[in-house]
This record gives C-alpha cells, structure tokens and sequence, in this order.
C-alpha cells in the first residue's frame, strides 16, 4: 500500500526552530511524514509551544507530535513545566518503601502526560525499561532499578500514569542497552552476552508490559553472539522475539537513524529500508534536515495497513485529558500528583 494523506506515514522527523517555516510546511505534506518529534531547541515557553503544535497541525492535522521527555536530564522542556525527577529515583525509593516509589512513579506518569497534552503533544517516548548495570553513560539514571521485577513494577506504574492523562506509552531500548558501556550517539555498541541472558533479565520488562505499551523503540546495539545486525536493524529482534515471542503488537519505531549505532546499515536510505524491513513501523530521522528531504526523495516503502492503522492508534482519543493549561489547573487528579512531585524532588 502506498502512504497518503489521508494516513500517517512511516517517517518521524523534526522542524528547527520556535516555528514551522515554509520549507517544512512544505515537507511535513510528504505522504512519507508520519509525524514529527520536538527538541529543546523547538521550545521557549508554553504559549509558543502551544502555537507550535497548532502550527503543525494546520498542515497535517493527523500527524503525530512526540517528543523525548523522560524527566531528569532528559526532559526537553523545563520552564513552565514540573521539573520530574530521573527514574532511578523512583528505584531508589522503591528499596526504602515500595508501595512509595510505585505511587510517586504513577504520578510522575500522569504529570509528565498530562502537560504535554495540555500543549497538544501527542507521545513522549517513555518510560526507558533497559536496566540499571551501572556501567552504560547514557543510559545512568534514566533506568529505575537493576533489578528486572523492581524496574517493570515502576516502569507499569508510569504507565498507568501517562494512560490516565490520556496518552500511550513508548517502552525502550529494547532488548536492553543497560549493560554496554558505548553510548549509541556516538559509538556502535557490542553487548557480548547469550540469547538466553538477554533473555532472562534485560527482555523481561518489555515481557511484562508488551500488552501495556503502545510503542517500543529497539537499541543501536549489536549482540554480536545472537545477530550481527544491531536490534533496530534485525529481523530476529524485532519479529522472532518482540512481536512473537513477546507478543507486542503496538508501533515499533527506530531509533534516531542519523546515530553513529545507525551507520553500520549504510546511507540514509539504506539504514531506512533495513529498520523498516526488520519491522519497525516507523524511522526517526533527527537533527540532519538534509538527510530527512533526501529520504523523502529517494525511498519508496510499500506501508502495509496494519502497520499505518498502528501509527494512527497513537494519536490520543478526543477529551483523554484537559486540552488547554486552563483546564490543566483545574484538574485535581494533576495538581495532587504535582505537587507530590515536586515533594519528592
């Protein structure tokens, strides 16, 4: 099938400044354009933001706008928003008083959910499920614990968070990038362990919460020992283990495909068609414009319904959660697990 207008397509790019100009009006009315992800360097206060995502919605009211917004040093937009903790707080928390952490894990979900879409932000790609080996830089404190139990407990408790304002949840670096030291950015990560060690600790989350999740992105990691193809890349990770043998049926994105983890595949477009053969239902291209209109020239997918019918699904349903900060204020469910938050940080 080809990608239309009338459906989401299977590309997930970005736009540079406080405003969408011309050029990416333009761009973002390719059929290939599923949706676009929004960076710190999009942002300024909320009322731009707001007139952002109104922006982009004037061009392709469809499309879906995410953003990285995990909470610690991960959270792209700061003033006027709560200031969420990193996750291994919550793990943290959890080895003092578990009932604790899982409640303060559920309102970090609601808070970090519900500020988004009160500025009509559909998706945040959170909540991070690798583990916590203590040895991987750029995953640190965003993970909640090393232990997979402690970790899927707190992770199901952001979850139902972000569900309870309204937005689904993205589940990742699946099948885990917590025990290798590189960081994908800027390196090709190795992780040298057995299927079955993989398996049994690091798979366990993504296992546990496959039917809660409404997306997963895959690592830039090669497990050299099980597929030479880094997960994002792999058809073994991706459809034996993830939509098989973990039973995952929501969107499976790439990672960014402009990371140096990415460039084992090829040029853009090849690294394009070997995520997108693997089975991811859509790519992530960031921070290189030039590649993102070269891949709009160059690739031609063939979109199967199911996979356009998962992108569309993630949109969030009329009248989940307050629309506007106004309506955000007074909702009592938001203020209590704010000013919780703010608490506890």
């Amino acid at each position: 099938m080809k990608p239309s207008h009338a459906q989401p397509g299977p590309i997930m790019l970005d736009v540079v400044g406080h405003e969408v100009t011309a050029e990416e009006r333009e761009i973002l009315q390719h059929p290939l354009v599923g949706g676009v992800i929004l960076f710190a360097r999009n942002y300024a206060e909320p009322e731009q933001l707001r007139a952002l995502t109104a922006a982009i919605r004037a061009v392709r009211p469809g499309l879906v706008i995410s953003v990285d917004h995990e909470g610690g040093r991960v959270q792209r937009f700061r003033e006027g928003f709560t200031r969420l903790p990193a996750m291994r707080r919550f793990g943290e928390l959890w080895d003092s008083d578990p009932a604790a952490a899982r409640a303060a894990a559920r309102q970090a979900g609601l808070v970090l959910a519900a500020e988004l879409r009160a500025h009509d932000v559909d998706l945040s790609y959170a909540p991070v499920l690798d583990l916590d080996y203590g040895v991987s830089t750029v995953i640190g404190d965003r993970a909640f614990h090393r232990q997979p139990e402690v970790a899927t407990e707190l992770a199901r408790a952001v979850v139902g968070g972000l569900v309870a304002a309204g937005m689904k949840a993205v589940g990742k670096h699946f099948p885990g990038h917590g025990a290798v030291e590189a960081d994908s950015h800027v390196a090709i990560p190795v992780d040298e362990r057995s299927f079955d060690a993989v398996w049994a600790e690091d798979v366990q989350p993504f296992l546990q919460l496959a039917g809660e999740l409404g997306g997963v992105m895959p690592a830039h990691v090669i497990y050299r020992n099980i597929d030479a193809r880094p997960a994002g890349f792999s058809p073994f990770w991706l459809q034996d283990v993830l939509r098989k043998r973990v039973g995952f049926g929501g969107v499976i994105f790439s990672d960014d495909l402009t990371m140096e983890g990415a460039s084992v595949a090829g040029d853009i477009v090849a690294r394009a068609e070997a995520a997108h053969g693997a089975g991811c239902d859509m790519v992530l291209v960031c921070n290189r414009p030039e590649l993102a209109v070269r891949l709009l020239d160059a690739w031609h997918p063939v979109v199967d319904a199911d996979s356009a019918a998962r992108i569309a699904a993630l949109r969030p349903r009329a009248g989940s959660a307050p629309a506007t900060p106004a309506e955000l204020a007074d909702w009592t469910d938001y203020r209590a697990a704010r000013d919780a938050i703010l608490a506890l940080a």
